[in-house]
């Protein structure tokens, strides 16, 4: 009989990880977590991790997976989580993975196309590129060298582009070249749910969100990482607004509304993708008990 591999996704401050959390409790099995930004150990308040006690309730991995200062990549995720779940299904029937990275969820559920490992020298080469020259520099530098994929990725995200960027300067050849989007079979059954709900209630819950990090003493937690700036990891909303203030660019007030406006907008670059996948059953946050009775009639069918 094949496991049941429950994929809870949606955008960021919808409600997901409370939602995934009830049903892990219902099912008594764990969460793999699919959020870029909950796998580092030293980013906590801006990341919006599960509580300590959420974790004492039910086990999550792939949070506090890896410090800030090593770099990784969707293709190392995906051999580590598909070989946790394999590993995990030895045990449990069901499992559940939540979170709101489309590319790390497609990993789980399609796979993702493998590359040569490429020199790091090359990628410090373009984060120092996008430090000193911006976002539009790799835009146009990515046009050049690949249009093809320049015209299918999201151009506001530089770390899909620095990496388009650093597979075409190692081979001298188009990114593009190289993505099959062959789906991967995986020996577990996948059922995709999105989690959202309308707009004006969204950036609500994203605005009281971004006002209770700071609460929790997000200001802080960012004091401390500020040395570590230049690191990928740290190149993300709520972060490299705030290192602003540090360094009197900006004021903490105007800092705190960009982190709202820029929170809003990343929620909607989500949905526009997780849309345009095709495959997902929509709930709204506040439908556990509605959840639970579609699963467990598509299960019986599967």
């Amino acid at each position: 009989m094949k496991k049941n591999l429950i994929i809870i996704a949606g955008p960021t401050a919808v409600g997901k990880t409370a939602l995934a959390i009830e049903l892990a409790k219902n099912y008594g099995c764990p969460v793999i977590s699919a959020d870029s930004r909950q796998f580092y150990k030293e980013m906590s308040i801006g990341t919006a991790k599960p509580t300590v006690a959420e974790m004492q309730d039910v086990p999550h991995y792939f949070v506090d997976h890896i410090s800030i200062q090593h770099t990784y990549n969707v293709g190392q995720y995906e051999r580590d989580a598909i070989q946790q779940i394999e590993s995990l299904f030895n045990v449990h029937e069901k499992l559940i993975v939540v979170g709101g990275s489309g590319l790390y969820i497609n990993a789980i559920m399609n796979g993702v196309d493998e590359f040569e490992e490429i020199p790091s020298h090359i990628r410090e080469g373009l984060i120092k590129d996008f430090e000193e020259k911006g976002l539009v520099y790799l835009q146009e530098q990515l046009k050049l060298r690949d249009e093809a994929y320049y015209g299918q990725v999201d151009l506001n995200n530089p770390q899909r582009l620095m990496r388009a960027l650093e597979v075409c300067i190692y081979t001298n050849k188009p990114f593009s070249q190289f993505r099959t989007n062959k789906k991967k079979e995986r020996s577990f059954d996948i059922f995709p749910i999105l989690i959202n709900t309308n707009r004006e209630a969204l950036y609500a819950k994203i605005n009281n969100r971004v006002d209770m990090m700071m609460q929790q003493g997000l200001m802080n937690e960012v004091k401390e990482l500020h040395p570590f700036k230049q690191l990928n990891a740290l190149n993300t909303v709520g972060y490299k607004e705030l290192f602003d203030v540090i360094e009197g660019k900006t004021s903490l007030e105007e800092a705190v509304n960009l982190i709202k406006q820029n929170t809003r907008r990343y929620a909607k670059r989500q949905l526009t993708w997780f849309n345009h996948q095709g495959d997902f059953e929509s709930f709204e946050p506040t439908d556990l008990e509605k959840l639970k009775a579609y699963l467990d009639i598509v299960f019986q069918y599967s």
